[in-house]
């Protein structure tokens, strides 16, 4: 009878040791990751972040704006590797692999070629975190991020508007995708608010990365008379052609500190430090998600560069500075009607914007901007 008792007792504890571990809200993969109710979370001393890049660090551009928010994560004690040169290919699922082989739990991919082979990994990985610059395709373990570069990119063409002498301003353009185009169309549509007569011709090179190719592009341009050249590429390139004439120059994605200053004016400016310190935080956090993160000039991580006194024009700064601030309150919608595109055609109605669910797959340059409109 007695052991009998301690049988029922036993199973009893069973039972009960069952249900609370059936309750639980978490789990640890040998990543070091643990999935709770309210998120993922890894601790601090256990994150490592492997960063792919399309070129090579010192392109003072696009890989080097990625790369200071790199080093903003290691500033944080964060552990991160890196690699370069890494092209829009199945070699992307390689360097993934290897950089988990390393210990990485964390995996940030970096130019918008690499989603696919990215997602593919995800699916391969699930207890991995894994983070896709200007994609769209999303997973449990799997977030998409980019900043509303076109705000800044707006600000940049008040400058050119109110730079040119012979209102025409050249852009040298990499891909034909949608971000190249909401940036293109609302540098525009800043030249225009305060040039209506300037006209933005743009010539795609249609490479992210090709410095040669880049700066024959700016060359055809200057040419062509256009007298501010301002570039959508990873390198800055493009903006050597305008030098070598005297002319005036817009860069891209990162301050060029070093650059001419009687040519060099601004450049519309990645932050992305504000989005890594934030992501590896929810993680530290314990309340990392998936999501499509994109914010613009109100939070910082994307901005103008500071405008150069000997290159810009008079009353640029002013201009721009309220812009800025009508931008980052609402007050000011950069897509806002009345648009029309290149063929005259009506696109938004006088007081009506385009969304970011419209300007992520935006295909369309607005009137004013002459170029071949390329799918």
């Amino acid at each position: 009878m007695k052991k009998k008792k301690i049988l029922t007792f036993l199973l009893t504890l069973v039972v009960i040791t069952g249900l609370f571990a059936g309750c639980s809200s978490s789990k640890t993969s040998s990543t070091g990751i643990t999935t709770t109710s309210q998120g993922k979370k890894i601790d601090k001393d256990k994150i490592k972040v492997g960063f792919i890049y399309l070129a090579a660090v010192g392109d003072g551009g696009w890989n080097d704006a990625h790369n200071d928010g790199r080093l903003a994560l290691e500033k944080m004690g964060i552990k991160t590797i890196y690699k370069e040169n890494v092209p829009e290919s199945q070699k992307v699922q390689t360097v993934i692999e290897d950089m988990i082989n390393q210990g990485c739990n964390v995996i940030i991919g970096t130019s918008f070629g690499y989603m696919d082979y990215m997602y593919k990994e995800a699916q391969k990985h699930p207890d991995i975190i894994f983070l896709h610059n200007t994609g769209y395709k999303t997973a449990d373990n799997m977030g998409v991020y980019i900043g509303r570069l076109y705000e800044a990119t707006y600000l940049s063409g008040i400058v050119a508007g109110m730079k040119t002498k012979t209102n025409k301003i050249g852009v040298v353009a990499s891909m034909p995708i949608p971000e190249l185009y909401r940036q293109i169309n609302a540098f525009a549509l800043g030249v225009q608010s305060v040039n209506k007569k300037a006209v933005v011709n743009v010539k795609w090179t249609h490479t992210w990365y090709d410095p040669a190719k880049e700066k024959e592009a700016g060359k055809a341009l200057v040419d062509q008379g256009n007298d501010v050249i301002s570039e959508e590429q990873d390198t800055t390139s493009a903006l050597d052609a305008a030098q070598e004439k005297g002319l005036a120059g817009i860069g891209f994605d990162r301050d060029k500190k070093n650059a001419d200053p009687k040519m060099y004016m601004t450049a519309p400016v990645y932050n992305w430090s504000v989005y890594y310190k934030e992501q590896i935080n929810d993680l530290i956090a314990g309340k990392w998600k998936s999501q499509s993160w994109l914010k613009g000039l109100e939070s910082g991580v994307v901005d103008l560069a500071p405008i150069r006194d000997q290159s810009a024009p008079a009353g640029a700064k002013e201009a721009v500075a309220k812009a800025k601030a009508d931008i980052s309150s609402g007050k000011l919608k950069v897509y806002v009607g009345p648009i029309k595109d290149q063929k005259g055609e009506l696109k938004v109605k006088a007081g009506q914007s385009l969304d970011d669910a419209y300007l992520q797959k935006i295909d369309w340059f607005v009137q004013g901007i002459n170029g071949a409109n390329e799918k």
